[in-house]
């Protein structure tokens, strides 16, 4: 079966944040999902959505499908680049700081007309 998907890379959000708002959405249909996210207050709820809205507009252009009849069929949070900085600590000592990023790669597929979904 056809599908459309949407890639966003180099997010500055940890992959483990940023997967609790991938959590909500997975398996709904778009409408719901896109309601769930909007709704929701995670920092990654409001990037995850204009992810979506992206896979949504890529279906409805190249596939003719509406955005009634579209579900999401996979959300994945893959793990970015880490930008490693230092912070001074006491007697001359270094910790580490790491600002992790993330890749947003969600994927919308008709819906069939089955009475199970």
């Amino acid at each position: 079966m056809p599908n459309a998907k949407a890639i966003t890379k180099y997010l500055r959000i940890p992959p483990r944040k940023a997967r609790l708002a991938a959590d909500l959405i997975r398996g709904l249909n778009v409408e719901d999902a896109s309601i769930q996210l909007m709704y929701s207050q995670l920092k990654g709820g409001k990037l995850l959505k204009k992810t979506l809205d992206s896979a949504v507009a890529n279906a409805e252009t190249q596939l003719n499908v509406p955005r009634q009849k579209l579900f999401v069929k996979e959300v994945r949070v893959d793990c970015g680049p880490v930008l490693k900085r230092s912070k001074s600590k006491a007697r001359g000592g270094m910790v580490a700081i790491m600002k992790r990023t993330s890749h947003f790669t969600v994927i919308v597929e008709p819906q069939e007309d089955k009475e199970g979904r």
